[in-house]
């Protein structure tokens, strides 16, 4: 897939809020400070189109952006640690669970995950939720080039043994560097094929 044209169209704070044009989308998330903001703006070959920032918790609406005009590309607020009180970051959980699971046109949930460290809890907890759910997900490996390759390698087997507790089959997983552009095209060619098989729910 090429991407001719982006387009950010707004952001919202709950499922209310968000766009009304029924076209599949897709949503990215994960721990805060994971790398979201840069894996976005790679994918789409933008410098800023997604805000990066040293300080976890930067994200705190649903965004959508346009892509090509025919999908959106949604960034979700990071999970996990963020330097905001508890009581916001529990109106943003609801709001978050709110939008995954009654967003209709939702095709999949892609779960950022750094490759660099252990197994988090928050990460495996998170993914559990979404398949309690019934929502389609994704796990992508960010980060990849910071570490030996060994080293990333046994981080990536480690969180699928973790997984392997409560899965018995493993969700489709991509490794990505921000930096190198890796897994882009593999990415880009699979929400392509998620996009011809679409079925409007409106």
């Amino acid at each position: 897939m090429e991407i001719k044209q982006v387009e950010f169209i707004k952001s919202s704070s709950d499922l209310a809020g968000c766009p009304q044009l029924r076209i599949p989308e897709y949503v990215f998330t994960g721990r805060s400070n994971v790398g979201k903001s840069s894996l976005i703006n790679m994918l789409v070959n933008r410098n800023e189109l997604a805000r990066t920032s040293s300080n976890p918790g930067k994200t705190i609406t649903i965004n959508h952006y346009l892509i090509n005009k025919n999908w959106f590309l949604v960034d979700l607020p990071g999970y996990g640690y963020a330097r905001r009180s508890k009581t916001l970051r529990s109106k943003w959980e609801l709001s978050m669970e709110e939008y995954i699971r009654n967003r209709e046109q939702l095709q999949l949930v892609f779960v950022l995950v750094d490759s660099r460290i252990d197994p988090q809890r928050s990460d495996i907890d998170f993914i559990n939720s979404l398949a309690e759910w019934g929502i389609p997900c994704a796990i992508i490996f960010t980060k990849t080039d910071k570490n030996k390759q060994s080293d990333t390698a046994k981080n990536i087997q480690k969180f699928k043994t973790a997984l392997l507790e409560d899965w018995e089959e493993l969700p489709l997983i991509f490794q990505t560097s921000a930096l190198k552009k890796k897994g882009r095209e593999d990415l880009l060619a699979f929400i392509h094929e998620c996009n011809q098989q679409f079925n409007n729910p409106g």
